[in-house]
């Protein structure tokens, strides 16, 4: 049992660590991010890397090295690994960028000493431990929830969910396409938390998809405005990476230090 003493003890080292945390996150906030010429792309669930295209030819012409992440959506620790190793890669500073479920891999991954700066497309953004699930069921389910569909362990969205609500800003031919090519994902990867969160850390930026379907707009203000992100608003679906890509690239320019 806890005495006087050492239950105030633990309050204090409580109070202690979050006040910690809050100055390295209102330092993250306000630190300009480092110039980078190194962008690493992780997808999200219902995709593969192939879905960073035509961002990735915008930075390419801007003369940055792009690495898009295929992700193996089995479990999150095996998710990260994907990720680290392509970090460790890098020569030199690195934007982290993330789509959907891919933020998870950039709070996780995010501390990697190579990573500048981080940013969020549309995307998960969890704090340490925080049950992600939990913290959405706070906003109204975003309808491709109900397109989910599974075979025994693997999950995948259906083809209406996937027009509809997944790229409903698309043209309907190159939404068909990507259905296509969708990658199945594990019911274990949903289970996984991030352990740490690279946001309190490092400089942060997030783009809003306003017509989202498939993660709640509000909720993606909430983790925008909790990690004091630079944050831009797209009236997009939840691909705007591929619907608007100059907006998307051109926050990854200002994230990387250059001039868009």
């Amino acid at each position: 049992m806890l005495n006087r003493r050492t239950f105030s003890k633990a309050v204090i080292a409580g109070a202690t660590m979050s006040l910690v945390a809050s100055r390295h996150a209102a330092a993250a906030q306000g630190a300009r991010p480092t110039p980078a010429r190194n962008v690493v792309f992780v997808h999200g669930l219902f995709a593969d890397g192939s879905c960073w295209s035509e961002v990735i030819a915008r930075l390419q012409a801007k003369g940055l090295n792009a690495t898009s992440v295929q992700n193996p959506l089995t479990t999150l620790p095996e998710a990260v690994a994907s990720a680290q190793r392509v970090l460790a890669r890098q020569d030199g500073p690195t934007v982290l960028v993330g789509h959907s479920f891919g933020g998870m891999l950039v709070t996780e991954t995010g501390v990697h000493p190579n990573v500048s700066a981080l940013v969020y497309v549309a995307a998960r953004a969890p704090d340490a431990n925080e049950d992600y699930a939990a913290l959405a069921k706070s906003y109204p389910t975003p309808p491709a929830s109900a397109g989910i569909v599974f075979d025994d362990d693997e999950g995948r969205l259906g083809e209406d969910a996937f027009l509809r609500d997944f790229a409903g800003d698309l043209p309907a031919a190159r939404a068909r396409v990507l259905y296509a090519v969708q990658q199945p994902f594990n019911k274990a990867l949903l289970a996984g938390r991030v352990t740490q969160a690279a946001w309190r850390s490092k400089p942060s930026f997030y783009a809003v998809s306003t017509e989202d379907r498939t993660i709640n707009p509000d909720l993606q203000r909430f983790m925008a405005k909790r990690m004091g992100a630079e944050t831009i608003e797209v009236p997009a679906s939840h691909l705007s990476l591929i619907s608007m890509p100059d907006e998307i690239a051109g926050l990854i320019l200002q994230a990387a230090g250059q001039m868009a």
